[in-house]
């Protein structure tokens, strides 16, 4: 997920707004989450997730609500999303 931060004027107040985030992505939906792009930009950042399941089905849903979860909060707008599926 590509972000754009508002109100953001230091590195650390970008990962003051992140981290509720990235930690309550991991918290809720039991998802592995991390900044993978845009690391010393001030007003962007992008994320990635990832979620194991034994159903692609299952899997959607918990990205689905991980997602609603990031475009709940006010202070950032997603700008763009992308999936990827691996299967084994």
């Amino acid at each position: 997920m590509d972000l754009r931060l508002r109100d953001v004027h230091s590195l650390k107040e970008k990962r003051s707004v992140l981290r509720p985030i990235l930690d309550g992505s991991r918290r809720r939906f039991a998802v592995a989450v991390a900044e993978v792009g845009h690391q010393d930009s001030l007003r962007q950042a992008t994320i990635a997730m990832a979620a194991v399941s034994g159903s692609m089905g299952h899997a959607a849903e918990v990205l689905d609500a991980v997602e609603r979860f990031v475009w709940s909060f006010p202070e950032i707008e997603v700008t763009a999303t992308e999936r990827n599926w691996m299967k084994t």
